[in-house]
């Protein structure tokens, strides 16, 4: 996975990009066909803007956070991210085991109903 790194009207620290990198890797773990991530981080007047954009086979993820500091803003915006690779994730697994709930049904033997047991008598002899 690539990741870029812009950074507008402010400074990033190199403890703040590690970070962003490490988090990065973690969200990597669960979907491994990501092939770019973009992390944007601008500042205005107090507030802290970052936009993270990922690109994973056939979608776009993007996940847009404020906050007072440059690296609360990316924490939140990983966190968005994240949350949405992992139902990205979940749908693509629920798409290969298929509905579980009509396979089940159909591979359960179905009982005899009581009318068709003619002439048999439990308990009997």
């Amino acid at each position: 996975m690539r990741v870029l790194l812009t950074v507008r009207h402010c400074e990033l620290d190199p403890e703040d990009r590690l970070f962003a990198e490490q988090r990065l890797d973690k969200i990597a773990r669960i979907v491994r066909d990501i092939q770019e991530a973009h992390v944007t981080v601008s500042a205005e007047k107090y507030r802290h803007t970052a936009e993270i954009t990922l690109k994973v086979r056939g979608h776009d993820i993007v996940g847009r956070e404020q906050a007072n500091g440059a690296r609360a803003a990316v924490d939140r915006a990983i966190d968005r991210v994240e949350e949405q690779v992992r139902r990205l994730k979940d749908k693509r697994l629920e798409r290969r085991r298929g509905d579980r709930t009509s396979a089940a049904d159909a591979a359960e033997p179905a009982s005899p109903e009581p009318d068709e047991w003619d002439g048999i008598t439990l308990g009997e002899e």
